[in-house]
Protein backbone atom coordinates (compact mmCIF):
# COMPACT_ATOMS: atom_id res chain seq x y z
CA UNK A 1 0.00 0.00 0.00
CA UNK A 2 1.46 3.56 -0.85
CA UNK A 3 2.57 5.50 1.82
CA UNK A 4 0.66 7.78 3.57
CA UNK A 5 2.45 10.56 5.97
CA UNK A 6 1.16 12.53 8.63
CA UNK A 7 2.48 15.44 10.61
CA UNK A 8 1.12 17.85 13.13
CA UNK A 9 0.90 21.38 14.35
CA UNK A 10 3.03 22.38 16.84
CA UNK A 11 1.09 23.35 20.02
CA UNK A 12 0.97 27.27 20.08
CA UNK A 13 2.08 29.53 23.42
CA UNK A 14 -1.89 29.38 24.84
CA UNK A 15 -1.88 25.49 24.59
CA UNK A 16 1.63 25.00 25.86
CA UNK A 17 1.26 27.06 28.90
CA UNK A 18 -1.92 25.65 29.96
CA UNK A 19 -0.59 21.91 29.44
CA UNK A 20 2.84 22.42 30.23
CA UNK A 21 4.22 21.76 26.81
CA UNK A 22 7.36 23.10 25.58
CA UNK A 23 8.52 22.73 21.59
CA UNK A 24 11.09 20.44 22.84
CA UNK A 25 9.08 18.05 24.39
CA UNK A 26 6.14 18.28 22.16
CA UNK A 27 7.95 17.52 18.93
CA UNK A 28 9.85 14.84 20.96
CA UNK A 29 6.35 13.50 21.55
CA UNK A 30 5.52 13.44 18.03
CA UNK A 31 8.50 11.61 17.27
CA UNK A 32 8.10 9.07 19.50
CA UNK A 33 4.84 8.59 18.53
CA UNK A 34 5.61 7.24 15.08
CA UNK A 35 4.31 10.47 12.90
CA UNK A 36 6.12 11.85 9.80
CA UNK A 37 6.31 15.77 10.81
CA UNK A 38 6.11 18.80 13.09
CA UNK A 39 4.88 21.64 11.76
CA UNK A 40 4.78 25.42 12.44
CA UNK A 41 2.84 28.59 10.95
CA UNK A 42 4.93 31.41 9.90
CA UNK A 43 3.00 34.49 11.61
CA UNK A 44 4.64 38.51 11.79
CA UNK A 45 1.50 40.65 13.28
CA UNK A 46 -1.63 39.05 13.74
CA UNK A 47 -2.68 40.35 17.10
CA UNK A 48 -2.03 37.86 19.09
CA UNK A 49 1.54 35.36 20.76
CA UNK A 50 2.93 33.66 17.95
CA UNK A 51 6.42 32.29 17.44
CA UNK A 52 8.99 33.14 14.55
CA UNK A 53 8.94 30.36 12.87
CA UNK A 54 13.04 29.71 12.12
CA UNK A 55 13.44 29.85 15.46
CA UNK A 56 10.95 27.71 16.62
CA UNK A 57 11.50 25.03 13.79
CA UNK A 58 14.96 25.11 15.08
CA UNK A 59 14.52 24.08 18.29
CA UNK A 60 12.38 21.06 16.95
CA UNK A 61 14.72 20.05 15.01
CA UNK A 62 17.01 19.97 17.81
CA UNK A 63 15.08 17.74 19.91
CA UNK A 64 14.25 15.24 17.45
CA UNK A 65 16.26 12.80 14.49
CA UNK A 66 13.77 11.85 12.13
CA UNK A 67 10.85 13.80 11.43
CA UNK A 68 10.46 16.13 8.74
CA UNK A 69 10.65 19.56 9.68
CA UNK A 70 7.60 21.97 7.84
CA UNK A 71 6.37 25.26 7.52
CA UNK A 72 2.42 25.65 7.26
CA UNK A 73 3.22 27.62 5.62
CA UNK A 74 6.27 30.47 5.27
CA UNK A 75 5.86 33.91 4.25
CA UNK A 76 8.91 34.39 2.16
CA UNK A 77 7.46 37.63 0.38
CA UNK A 78 7.36 39.98 3.46
CA UNK A 79 10.97 39.31 3.79
CA UNK A 80 13.96 40.44 1.73
CA UNK A 81 14.83 37.07 -0.29
CA UNK A 82 18.55 36.99 0.67
CA UNK A 83 17.14 36.54 4.36
CA UNK A 84 14.20 34.55 3.62
CA UNK A 85 16.73 32.02 1.91
CA UNK A 86 19.64 32.43 4.92
CA UNK A 87 16.91 31.62 7.17
CA UNK A 88 16.07 28.74 5.03
CA UNK A 89 19.31 27.51 4.58
CA UNK A 90 20.11 27.50 7.83
CA UNK A 91 16.98 25.56 9.03
CA UNK A 92 17.91 22.53 6.05
CA UNK A 93 21.88 22.75 7.40
CA UNK A 94 21.16 22.20 11.22
CA UNK A 95 17.64 20.35 10.86
CA UNK A 96 20.10 17.46 8.60
CA UNK A 97 17.83 18.03 5.55
CA UNK A 98 14.88 17.29 6.99
CA UNK A 99 13.04 20.60 6.32
CA UNK A 100 10.15 20.81 3.81
CA UNK A 101 8.93 24.50 2.65
CA UNK A 102 5.84 25.10 3.25
CA UNK A 103 5.00 28.34 1.11
CA UNK A 104 2.35 30.97 0.73
CA UNK A 105 1.63 34.55 0.44
CA UNK A 106 -1.49 34.98 2.93
CA UNK A 107 -1.77 37.20 6.16
CA UNK A 108 -4.09 39.94 6.54
CA UNK A 109 -3.02 43.41 4.76
CA UNK A 110 -1.74 44.15 8.21
CA UNK A 111 0.78 41.70 8.65
CA UNK A 112 2.21 43.06 5.19
CA UNK A 113 2.22 46.58 6.68
CA UNK A 114 4.14 45.42 9.40
CA UNK A 115 6.73 43.76 7.10
CA UNK A 116 6.77 47.37 5.09
CA UNK A 117 5.82 45.53 2.05
CA UNK A 118 3.01 46.55 -0.19
CA UNK A 119 -0.15 44.25 0.16
CA UNK A 120 -0.55 44.21 -3.51
CA UNK A 121 2.92 43.04 -4.60
CA UNK A 122 2.88 39.51 -2.10
CA UNK A 123 2.26 37.33 -5.42
CA UNK A 124 4.80 39.14 -7.62
CA UNK A 125 7.52 39.26 -5.09
CA UNK A 126 6.34 35.08 -4.15
CA UNK A 127 7.20 34.17 -7.18
CA UNK A 128 10.19 36.16 -7.45
CA UNK A 129 11.19 34.54 -4.07
CA UNK A 130 10.27 30.55 -5.40
CA UNK A 131 12.37 31.54 -8.54
CA UNK A 132 15.82 32.78 -6.80
CA UNK A 133 15.71 30.65 -3.77
CA UNK A 134 17.30 27.08 -5.18
CA UNK A 135 20.38 29.04 -6.55
CA UNK A 136 20.46 31.30 -3.72
CA UNK A 137 20.63 27.88 -1.44
CA UNK A 138 23.07 26.51 -3.87
CA UNK A 139 25.75 29.18 -3.06
CA UNK A 140 25.34 30.77 -6.97
CA UNK A 141 25.69 34.75 -7.41
CA UNK A 142 21.98 36.18 -7.97
CA UNK A 143 21.03 39.43 -8.44
CA UNK A 144 17.94 40.34 -6.01
CA UNK A 145 16.18 42.18 -8.34
CA UNK A 146 13.45 43.52 -5.78
CA UNK A 147 16.32 45.03 -3.47
CA UNK A 148 17.16 48.71 -4.58
CA UNK A 149 19.84 48.83 -6.89
CA UNK A 150 19.66 45.20 -8.07
CA UNK A 151 22.63 43.91 -5.85
CA UNK A 152 24.34 40.39 -6.73
CA UNK A 153 24.97 38.33 -3.34
CA UNK A 154 26.41 34.91 -2.98
CA UNK A 155 25.72 33.09 0.32
CA UNK A 156 27.44 30.34 2.10
CA UNK A 157 27.49 27.33 3.28
CA UNK A 158 25.86 26.02 0.21
CA UNK A 159 22.94 23.64 1.33
CA UNK A 160 20.25 21.41 -0.24
CA UNK A 161 16.93 22.99 -1.56
CA UNK A 162 14.36 21.80 0.51
CA UNK A 163 10.80 20.59 -1.00
CA UNK A 164 8.24 23.61 -2.22
CA UNK A 165 4.92 22.91 -1.03
CA UNK A 166 2.87 25.66 -2.21
CA UNK A 167 -0.01 26.27 0.07
CA UNK A 168 -3.53 27.03 -1.03
CA UNK A 169 -6.26 25.66 -2.83
CA UNK A 170 -6.91 28.74 -4.96
CA UNK A 171 -6.18 28.48 -8.66
CA UNK A 172 -3.31 30.96 -8.15
CA UNK A 173 -1.60 28.61 -6.02
CA UNK A 174 -2.20 25.67 -7.89
CA UNK A 175 -0.50 27.09 -11.02
CA UNK A 176 2.74 28.02 -9.04
CA UNK A 177 2.46 24.62 -7.63
CA UNK A 178 2.51 23.39 -11.17
CA UNK A 179 4.83 25.87 -12.34
CA UNK A 180 7.59 26.12 -9.02
CA UNK A 181 6.78 23.68 -6.92
CA UNK A 182 7.49 20.44 -5.44
CA UNK A 183 4.06 19.63 -3.89
CA UNK A 184 0.43 21.30 -3.68
CA UNK A 185 -0.44 22.20 -0.02
CA UNK A 186 -3.96 23.21 0.33
CA UNK A 187 -6.07 23.47 3.87
CA UNK A 188 -9.39 22.61 4.81
CA UNK A 189 -11.14 20.76 1.64
CA UNK A 190 -12.99 17.68 0.39
CA UNK A 191 -11.52 14.48 -0.87
CA UNK A 192 -13.30 15.59 -3.79
CA UNK A 193 -11.87 19.28 -4.24
CA UNK A 194 -8.22 17.04 -3.75
CA UNK A 195 -8.96 14.89 -6.52
CA UNK A 196 -10.58 17.76 -9.04
CA UNK A 197 -7.23 19.56 -8.06
CA UNK A 198 -5.07 16.76 -8.70
CA UNK A 199 -6.36 16.35 -12.39
CA UNK A 200 -5.84 20.27 -12.79
CA UNK A 201 -2.25 20.03 -11.50
CA UNK A 202 -0.80 17.38 -13.46
CA UNK A 203 -1.91 18.76 -16.50
CA UNK A 204 -0.57 22.08 -15.92
CA UNK A 205 2.49 20.82 -14.60
CA UNK A 206 2.62 18.65 -17.98
CA UNK A 207 2.74 22.19 -19.61
CA UNK A 208 6.03 23.09 -18.14
CA UNK A 209 7.51 19.68 -18.80
CA UNK A 210 7.74 18.96 -15.40
CA UNK A 211 6.11 16.11 -13.25
CA UNK A 212 3.23 16.18 -11.21
CA UNK A 213 3.83 17.77 -7.49
CA UNK A 214 2.52 15.39 -4.71
CA UNK A 215 -0.54 16.50 -2.92
CA UNK A 216 -0.41 17.18 0.91
CA UNK A 217 -4.01 18.51 2.50
CA UNK A 218 -3.95 20.29 6.01
CA UNK A 219 -6.94 19.58 7.94
CA UNK A 220 -8.12 19.58 11.43
CA UNK A 221 -9.30 17.22 14.27
CA UNK A 222 -10.06 16.76 17.69
CA UNK A 223 -10.25 12.83 18.70
CA UNK A 224 -11.79 11.06 21.06
CA UNK A 225 -14.10 12.25 23.97
CA UNK A 226 -14.52 14.13 26.54
CA UNK A 227 -15.44 17.62 28.18
CA UNK A 228 -12.62 19.58 26.52
CA UNK A 229 -12.47 17.70 22.95
CA UNK A 230 -14.53 20.11 20.75
CA UNK A 231 -17.45 18.05 18.60
CA UNK A 232 -16.95 18.17 14.51
CA UNK A 233 -19.88 21.01 14.44
CA UNK A 234 -18.01 23.15 17.23
CA UNK A 235 -14.59 22.83 14.69
CA UNK A 236 -16.72 23.52 11.30
CA UNK A 237 -18.54 26.71 13.14
CA UNK A 238 -14.82 28.03 13.66
CA UNK A 239 -14.04 27.19 10.15
CA UNK A 240 -16.48 28.91 8.57
CA UNK A 241 -16.27 31.85 10.74
CA UNK A 242 -12.71 31.94 10.34
CA UNK A 243 -12.77 31.30 6.37
CA UNK A 244 -15.95 33.15 5.68
CA UNK A 245 -17.13 29.87 3.98
CA UNK A 246 -20.69 28.07 4.23
CA UNK A 247 -20.76 25.76 7.67
CA UNK A 248 -22.51 22.79 5.15
CA UNK A 249 -19.85 23.38 2.74
CA UNK A 250 -17.47 22.63 5.97
CA UNK A 251 -18.79 20.13 8.41
CA UNK A 252 -17.12 17.19 6.67
CA UNK A 253 -13.87 18.36 7.27
CA UNK A 254 -12.79 17.98 10.55
CA UNK A 255 -11.61 14.62 11.78
CA UNK A 256 -13.40 13.34 14.57
CA UNK A 257 -14.44 10.58 17.02
CA UNK A 258 -12.65 7.60 17.20
CA UNK A 259 -8.92 6.92 15.49
CA UNK A 260 -11.11 4.48 12.99
CA UNK A 261 -13.59 7.33 11.85
CA UNK A 262 -10.31 9.58 11.43
CA UNK A 263 -8.37 6.25 9.59
CA UNK A 264 -11.42 6.53 7.19
CA UNK A 265 -11.37 9.88 6.44
CA UNK A 266 -8.04 10.24 5.79
CA UNK A 267 -8.12 7.29 3.36
CA UNK A 268 -10.85 8.82 1.42
CA UNK A 269 -8.17 11.90 0.30
CA UNK A 270 -5.45 9.06 0.08
CA UNK A 271 -7.66 7.42 -2.44
CA UNK A 272 -8.20 11.10 -4.07
CA UNK A 273 -4.42 11.45 -4.56
CA UNK A 274 -2.77 13.11 -1.20
CA UNK A 275 0.13 11.63 0.20
CA UNK A 276 0.42 13.73 3.27
CA UNK A 277 -1.74 15.56 6.07
CA UNK A 278 -0.64 17.69 8.01
CA UNK A 279 -2.85 18.10 10.87
CA UNK A 280 -3.54 21.31 13.36
CA UNK A 281 -4.99 19.61 16.71
CA UNK A 282 -8.51 21.86 18.17
CA UNK A 283 -9.16 20.81 21.37
CA UNK A 284 -8.27 18.13 24.82
CA UNK A 285 -5.13 17.04 25.44
CA UNK A 286 -2.55 17.72 23.05
CA UNK A 287 -0.34 14.51 23.87
CA UNK A 288 -3.59 12.39 24.10
CA UNK A 289 -4.47 13.89 20.99
CA UNK A 290 -0.79 13.01 18.97
CA UNK A 291 -1.18 9.90 20.78
CA UNK A 292 -4.67 9.19 18.95
CA UNK A 293 -3.79 10.50 15.73
CA UNK A 294 -0.80 7.93 15.65
CA UNK A 295 -2.92 5.25 16.22
CA UNK A 296 -5.69 6.12 12.93
CA UNK A 297 -2.52 6.60 11.08
CA UNK A 298 -1.61 2.90 12.07
CA UNK A 299 -4.94 1.80 10.95
CA UNK A 300 -4.60 3.52 8.07
CA UNK A 301 -2.00 1.22 6.81
CA UNK A 302 -3.11 -2.22 7.88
Amino acid sequence: MKRFEIGVILPGIAVQRQQGIDLREAARHVEDAGLDGVWHGDHLAVGGPVLESSIALATAAAATSRVRIGTSVYIPAIRPAVWAAKQIATLQYVSGERLVLGVGSGGGPEQWAAAGVPYKERGARTDTALALLPRLLAGESVRLPDEPGEPSVELAPATVMPPVWVGNASPVAIRRAARLGDGWFPSLISPREVAEGRTRLAGLAAEHGRPAPVIAIGGAAALGTGPDVPSREDIAAGISGAYGRPLDEVLDIPLTGRPEEAAGKLAAYRDAGAEHAIIGLSGGDWRTQVDLLAEARSLLLT
